[in-house]
């Protein structure tokens, strides 16, 4: 069903969504989970391992954690993980305790489904849950174990198929991980909160004017638009199976309410109500956003739709756009820049084999691995071109036990062993003695231009230039979040905003405990945009992000409560 039509509505018409979270992979499924109210505590019958932290979890095990979280983390200074952000370690280590060790110790959590600690959202994702996962190739293996990619409340291997792999101890294909991503929101009863195929296009914090209107950077959006959105959003009820019916499921089901108010009535009710909620709508914020996209409906119909929301949680992941070398000829239709479109290429027969040119591979990171293994497990012969020096110490490949990453290991002794020493040629490929002979690599290289009858000119770096005869190019070197739809495309929000936001060099800066962004109060991001690269890790920063606006909904009924004994109006006092 459309998510909103806007030719269908009055113009003076919208929703308004305490929180919604862009972006559909693991990030935003772990965080509709705990927001749907699902909350952990310290299981009375679990042990963790490391003493001092169960002994401050112990101090405090009537408090869930998500009320403690920040606390916890601060005073473990010990705790270590492959992540910067404290809460993201903490969560990890007792999910998974001492998984970096080798050791698989069970959870010490215990999950209960808490109807109070529910906060009302929605997921808007551009496929069907699971993200990036969808898009991967299907018959890779992960690096992180199978277990590490699970989500709260759903074993792994209870829903997926028990395949064991010489050699990989556990590990999982994008395939069965997608598969699980996908069957997870159905199993925790999380559909009501997803809207797939949504595309979002704008999303701008809404400012009072001097006439006490709201306005974005474009356009002033009607007092009265908001107010109705507002009360659509609170005049809420449960069903039978406990689901919070209201503007959650009308946008799901594109249903229109009408309201009686006179438009005098609806202009000046909509200004005190919007002047309270503009102070700390819901508890949650301190304003509003407008978040703007479409769907995509089947037969390419793509429906507008239209939101305002208290909160917005980025989590879009990084794979939304690949680096490019900007070299001349990048946009030639030979070349491309994901490994799935190798896979798309070898599954029409006759295109790609074992007598076709070979195909160039540009990069040194585990996707150009990838498209190597991928490429000669179809014997197709590869040509290997990297920057780096083969003994250069940031090789991704150092840092990988051989144990566990036997395929990448072979990668990376053919990138040693098969580098072309050969004067320079048009065609470098021979059969030799060589374990591989249908891999040469060409270390120490960059691409100067491709052209249009699919030779690529390369240069080493004694200066030597050599023209390589190609079927199909693969440049590999990594991608970047495409935050188009933010402000100078959320540059603004980076630890350094002078440069574009990248996952690794210049991710977004937030709160290192509730994951807010430091530049935007409302606004939160998770999981790669803030450097978590691992799913053990990100769903920490649905922990933050979730601990963050519970503590806010509990401050503001507080804070009513304190009102309503004065007898006072809450929000009149400041006028």
């Amino acid at each position: 069903m459309p998510l909103l039509e806007e030719s269908s509505v009055p113009r003076d018409y919208t929703r308004t969504v305490p929180v919604v979270i862009i972006g559909n992979g693991p990030s935003g499924i772990c965080l509709s989970y705990l927001l749907n109210g699902y909350t952990p505590y310290l299981d009375p019958m679990a042990v963790h391992p490391n003493s001092i932290l169960f002994r401050k979890l112990q101090e405090a095990k009537q408090l869930p954690i998500t009320e403690q979280a920040k606390d916890t983390a601060d005073n473990n200074e010990g705790l270590e993980g492959r992540s910067g952000n404290p809460v993201a370690v903490l969560f990890d280590t007792l999910l998974h305790p001492n998984a970096d060790l080798g050791f698989e110790y069970p959870s010490v959590l215990q999950w209960k489904h808490e109807k109070n600690h529910h906060i009302p959202h929605l997921v808007l994702g551009k496929a069907t849950p699971g993200g990036a996962w969808h898009a991967m190739e299907g018959s890779m293996l992960t690096i992180s174990l199978g277990i590490w990619m699970e989500l709260p409340g759903v074993n792994y291997r209870d829903v997926t198929p028990c395949k064991r792999r010489p050699g990989s101890n556990d590990r999982a294909t994008p395939d069965e991980i997608s598969s699980y991503y996908k069957n997870y929101v159905k199993l925790m009863g999380l559909q009501k909160n997803f809207v797939d195929n949504t595309y979002v296009t704008s999303v701008q914090r809404l400012h009072r004017n001097h006439d006490n209107g709201l306005e974005n950077e474009q356009e002033t959006v009607p007092m009265n638009s908001v107010q109705n959105g507002l009360d659509n959003c609170n005049k809420t009820s449960k069903d039978q199976n406990g689901e919070v019916n209201g503007v959650g499921n009308e946008i799901r089901n594109g249903t229109e309410k009408r309201w009686s108010k006179t438009e005098e009535d609806s202009d000046k009710n909509g200004k005190d109500d919007v002047r309270e909620r503009m102070r700390g709508s819901q508890g949650l914020s301190q304003g509003l956003w407008e978040v703007r996209g479409y769907q995509q409906l089947k037969g390419d119909t793509h429906v507008p739709f239209s939101l305002f929301a208290e909160n917005v949680v980025l989590a879009t992941g990084a794979s939304d756009s690949p680096a490019r070398l900007g070299v001349e000829g990048e946009d030639l239709p030979y070349v491309f820049h994901s490994v799935r479109d190798l896979g798309l290429a070898l599954s029409h027969h006759g295109k790609l084999g074992p007598s076709s040119d070979p195909v160039l591979v540009v990069g040194a990171g585990l996707s150009a691995a990838d498209a190597v293994l991928c490429a000669l497990n179809h014997r197709v012969p590869v040509l290997h071109a990297f920057r780096k020096s083969t003994d250069d110490p940031g090789m991704i490949f150092k840092q990988l036990p051989k144990t566990l990453y036997p395929e990448y290991h072979r990668v990376y002794h053919m990138m040693c062993s098969q580098s072309d020493q050969a004067p320079p040629t048009t065609s470098p490929i021979s059969p030799n003695s060589s374990p591989y002979p249908h891999y040469t690599s060409f270390p120490e290289h960059c691409v100067l231009t491709f052209r249009p009858d699919m030779h690529c000119l390369i240069r080493g770096s004694n200066g030597v230039l050599r023209a390589l005869k190609v079927s199909m190019v693969l440049v590999l070197i990594g991608t970047y979040p495409n935050l188009f739809f933010l402000k100078d495309q959320g540059q603004y929000l980076g630890l350094d905003p002078s440069k574009p936001i990248s996952c690794r060099q210049n991710p977004i800066s937030i709160n290192p405990y509730s994951f807010e962004c430091s530049a935007e109060p409302g606004l939160f991001a998770m999981g790669p945009l803030v450097g978590d690269n691992f799913v053990r890790f990100l769903k920490g920063g649905a922990l933050g992000v979730a601990s963050c606006l519970l503590q806010r909904v509990k401050q503001k009924k507080k804070s009513r409560k304190l009102i309503s004994k004065d007898g006072r109006s809450p929000g009149r006092e400041e006028m």
